[in-house]
């Protein structure tokens, strides 16, 4: 065995496994690569969810001939010269691979002029194989296409998901640099559909408002603070709105996007006690400092940093986080010191008070006007004087049908039953009592249901009083798209609105139709789409099942009748197994004769 060194195409495509993983490590890149440029108007452009074409217009300040051609070889770049540059990056790309990896596994044409120069050049490159470049006409800047991504290498391109999640990862990517960058115009296309259109924003909380919705924008406190180690700004929203979906939450350090789990427990311990369990806040979340302390090189898609002193990074960003928090009010306050104006009224009240009467109507409480047998000559008002002139040709026959008009009453349940605080059920049994959990007993019910919808035909719907729109960002728009068949069944009817809205009719069968809960609802259904359920048949229908019940068992309406008791009594004990949860918790306790007396 001799070892040997390996020609460029396959060490670029090897390159091109890290650092092009999907369309939207493209997007990314492209997108980035424009921002180094200076572009300050960027568009993008997909087709197919970045399969057939992923292409990048940007206004920055172009290359020249030789330029557009070194641009895609590897290690090529103008952001470095020595090795000390690697320690004060602030450019996005450095490491001169991107180019060269996408070459390697797609089509790409470059387009690209620069101010001075009279005319623009377009280079072609396939398979890593320069294949021509000629002069051409372009307006300044770079517009660079990659076509059939994968498609020298299609075991890569088999395992990309469908258009939709590849379009949601895309949409990610251009979210990111949406944020990371407001005084940027910005525009996404997929399919000759515009999925987002950003204009210069006036500033960072326009942005967030352009890119994640009204709704959250409206949520947000500001934060800030300045350190030596670390400047922190941003936005963070108000615990009482945070939500268990996750999506909404950004670190950008110098400009640039990363994940951390570790700082994610910094923001997360600074709402320790204001928020519910499961509940994620969102924010978006600013650091500045001194490039030499931070170390962007660890990972090739450059997501996951890491920093000198991120211990004191914690705490810089919990105590601000916190501080934040506890100095904001989210609440209206009553003064209940200060005294409240009583009207003053004039000196000619107390007579216009006395001489103020009721009149008195004549009213015949006794007439019935479905009554045959009534006298046809008493007067009352509002009733005819005359019942032949009012009926007219109507027979005595017809009359009698008058009562038709009116249903009989649903037959009520007759077994006696006790709420308590709206959470359990008590009944009497012949041995003692029975004691039920709402919340489970409401889980096995519709767990049940929910089996049975998926299996063999769907779920009933109960349609809103009035349709509720939420806001819920492109990207999970297309999870909902994906999803759109499952959620019908289940009973959810759901229309898009946008490409970034949705409109709640209904809601299925047992769901709380409350337009205050919808929106929660809504977040808690992404949150199951999103976490991924085995494709096995009957696996996937039960875990759906179970988590789609549990949710509308926990958003729930409040009970309080007894006969809303009894009725899920009823559906409970028609269940195949009402004594125990999906998950196995028990439902149903029952107090005996001794169990009573020793509670006394």
């Amino acid at each position: 065995m001799h070892v040997k060194v390996l020609p460029a195409n396959i060490a670029n495509m090897i390159a091109a496994g890290e650092v092009v993983q999907r369309p939207a490590s493209v997007v990314k890149e492209l997108m980035e690569n424009a921002l180094d440029a200076g572009a300050d108007n960027i568009s993008v452009v997909i087709k197919d969810a970045g399969r057939t074409l992923i292409q990048v217009i940007d206004n920055g300040c172009g290359m020249s001939r030789e330029d557009a051609e070194l641009c895609f070889l590897r290690h090529a770049t103008s952001k470095l010269a020595t090795a000390e540059d690697l320690q004060k990056i602030l450019t996005y790309g450095f490491r001169g691979e991107a180019l060269a990896s996408i070459a390697a596994v797609a089509e790409v044409t470059l387009k690209t002029r620069r101010e001075e120069d009279q005319t623009a050049v377009a280079v072609e490159f396939a398979a890593s194989q320069h294949l021509s470049t000629v002069e051409t006409s372009a307006p300044k800047g770079c517009n660079i296409a990659v076509r059939n991504l994968f498609y020298n290498v299609p075991a890569r391109r088999k395992f990309l998901k469908s258009d939709n999640v590849e379009l949601k990862h895309i949409i990610e990517e251009f979210e990111r640099v949406a944020l990371s960058k407001p005084d940027v115009a910005l525009s996404l296309t997929h399919n000759d559909k515009d999925i987002m259109v950003l204009k210069k924003a006036k500033s960072l909380k326009f942005r967030i408002q352009d890119v994640l919705g009204g709704n959250v924008a409206d949520r947000l406190v500001d934060i800030a603070t300045q350190t030596s180690v670390v400047k922190v700004s941003g936005y963070v929203c108000r615990p009482d709105q945070s939500r268990k979906t996750p999506g909404t939450q950004f670190f950008f350090v110098n400009g640039r996007y990363f994940r951390s789990s570790y700082l994610h427990k910094a923001v997360m311990k600074a709402y320790e006690d204001m928020i519910t369990e499961g509940a994620i806040p969102s924010y978006v979340v600013f650091l500045e400092a001194d490039p030499s302390t931070v170390d962007v090189n660890i990972h090739p898609a450059k997501t996951e940093i890491k920093f000198q002193d991120e211990p004191v990074v914690f705490q810089v960003i919990y105590a601000c986080v916190r501080e934040a928090l506890g100095k904001n009010s989210f609440g209206a306050e009553i003064d209940f010191n200060q005294s409240v104006p009583l009207p003053v009224f004039g000196n000619q009240y107390e007579k216009l008070r006395n001489d103020v009467f009721t009149p008195e109507v004549p009213l015949d409480h006794e007439y019935n006007p479905f009554d045959q047998f009534t006298d046809p000559g008493r007067q009352t008002l509002g009733a005819p004087v005359h019942r032949d002139n009012f009926y007219g040709s109507y027979n005595q026959e017809k009359k009698q049908d008058y009562g038709k008009l009116f249903e009989p009453e649903p037959e009520r349940p007759t077994k006696k039953t006790l709420v308590i605080s709206g959470k359990y059920i008590v009944s009497p049994a012949s041995d003692g009592l029975v004691v039920i959990s709402i919340r489970r007993a409401r889980e096995r019910v519709l767990y049940e249901r929910f089996v049975k919808a998926l299996s063999a035909g769907g779920h009933s719907t109960q349609t809103a009083l009035f349709p509720v729109q939420v806001r819920i960002g492109a990207d999970n728009m297309q999870t909902l798209l994906e999803n759109a068949e499952l959620l019908k069944t289940c009973g959810f009817d759901i229309e898009s609105l946008g490409p970034d809205t949705i409109v709640v009719n209904g809601v299925p069968d047992g769901y709380s139709c409350d337009a205050g809960k919808i929106e929660a609802m809504v977040s808690d259904v992404l949150l199951i789409l999103a976490d991924g359920v085995s494709s096995l048949p009957g696996v996937m229908e039960a875990t759906m099942a179970e988590r789609f019940a549990k949710l509308g068992a926990a958003e729930g309406d409040i009970m309080r009748s007894d006969y809303d008791a009894a009725k899920l009594m009823e559906s409970l004990f028609a269940c195949e197994n009402a004594e125990y949860t999906p998950s196995g918790k028990k439902i149903i306790s029952r107090l005996g004769p001794d169990q009573l007396e020793k509670l006394f």
